[in-house]
């Protein structure tokens, strides 16, 4: 079996079990962790950061997680919400003025966070979602491609250029800055969207599935919560400097599974841990509030979208390209992250389903 490092409660033995057996079957490097009541079940890692297995998976190692980025964007702008600086049903244009234009005069903050304002797709050069002014002023001038609020389609890139110029309008501050100055400082988390030199030495790059060079792109719709968008995205361009140095809010963050489950843990905490709140619990049940209920028109499946996440059943949250996943549970006060370098093909990729439901078993263990 795989060596797995790192420290975990019995209880949730599973877990590592599970982490273990994919590396067993091939899988580059990963880790996995469990917070309950907003403290660490489980923080677990292993196997490497390259893929020529030369250097181990660290504790301090952090990976692309694609979407689950979406996530902690999602969580910025709920709490600019939560302080009444950023009104969900507002017209964007409210904040962002240029944005009324080609008919998104009705287009509302809540659109954006649902995936309901009609804007699924970035048609520009992949070089030019380095730059931030040229991606928010071409998707200024795009028109909607239904009307706002009527129908859902995963805004796979696009989303997190959307709200992060409305944070940015609202606040000043860049989106990446934001959460680092609001969410990820005042919980100490290891979780940044985009980083500097500083970090490169201990970044896992992407390692695309078996049979796959790193001209590998994001598979079509009805597979994969990454569906290929207008500008198609290679494992080379999420592997290169300038996306790492570039703020991407919907797809650009880095972190390990730790530091995933702790940013989250607020949202399955009622809005705070320990001694730090960003939320009020009204806050975070707002969150969960459904917005969209059918089918998405990008993913070609039924969905339904809350306020930036996912809706399944009770427990809410996103995957990434590649297999990233967090799962939040708010009845339980469960935060579960599985994150890898290691991409598989998404139609057989079960591995962070893996994961929750192995904690799952231990919660069943836990005292009520």
């Amino acid at each position: 079996m795989a060596d797995i490092q790192g420290s975990y409660d019995d209880l949730f033995m599973a877990v590592p079990n599970a982490l273990a057996a994919f590396l067993d079957e091939g899988d580059t490097g990963g880790s996995a962790a469990v917070f309950v009541d907003g403290k660490a079940m489980v923080d677990v890692w292993g196997g490497y950061a390259d893929a020529g297995r030369s250097r181990p998976w660290e504790r301090d190692t952090v990976t692309n997680v694609f979407s689950v980025t979406k996530t902690m964007t999602a969580l910025s702008a709920l709490v600019l919400v939560d302080r009444g600086e950023l009104d969900l049903d507002a017209p964007v244009a409210r904040y962002w003025p240029e944005f009324a234009a080609a008919g998104k005069d009705k287009v509302l903050v809540r659109h954006l966070l649902s995936h309901t304002a009609g804007l699924p797709d970035y048609d520009g050069p992949v070089a030019e979602i380095y730059d931030w002014p040229t991606v928010t002023a071409r998707l200024a001038a795009l028109a909607p491609q239904w009307e706002p609020g009527t129908a859902a389609g995963y805004h796979s890139l696009t989303q997190g250029f959307l709200v992060g110029e409305v944070v940015r309008r609202v606040t000043g501050r860049t989106l990446g800055t934001f959460f680092a100055d609001e969410v990820a400082g005042p919980l100490g988390a290891d979780f940044h969207i985009g980083v500097g030199p500083e970090d490169d030495h201990r970044v896992a790059l992407a390692v695309p599935p078996p049979g796959h060079d790193e001209d590998y792109t994001a598979s079509a719709p009805n597979a994969d919560p990454e569906p290929a968008t207008a500008t198609a995205l290679r494992v080379r361009d999420a592997n290169s400097i300038p996306w790492r140095r570039a703020e991407i809010p919907a797809a650009n963050g880095y972190g390990n599974a730790r530091s995933v489950a702790l940013v989250q843990s607020v949202m399955a905490c009622a809005g705070g841990i320990g001694a730090v709140r960003l939320l009020s619990p009204a806050g975070c049940e707002r969150a969960w509030e459904e917005q969209f209920n059918g089918e998405d028109r990008t993913l070609g499946m039924p969905m339904r979208w809350g306020l930036g996440y996912g809706l399944f059943g009770t427990a809410y949250g996103w995957g990434g390209w590649g297999g990233s996943l967090v799962m939040l549970d708010p009845s339980a006060r469960l935060a579960v992250a599985y994150v890898t370098n290691q991409m598989r093909e998404p139609a057989n990729d079960q591995r962070g389903l893996e994961i929750v439901s192995a904690a799952y078993e231990g919660l069943q263990g836990l005292p009520t």
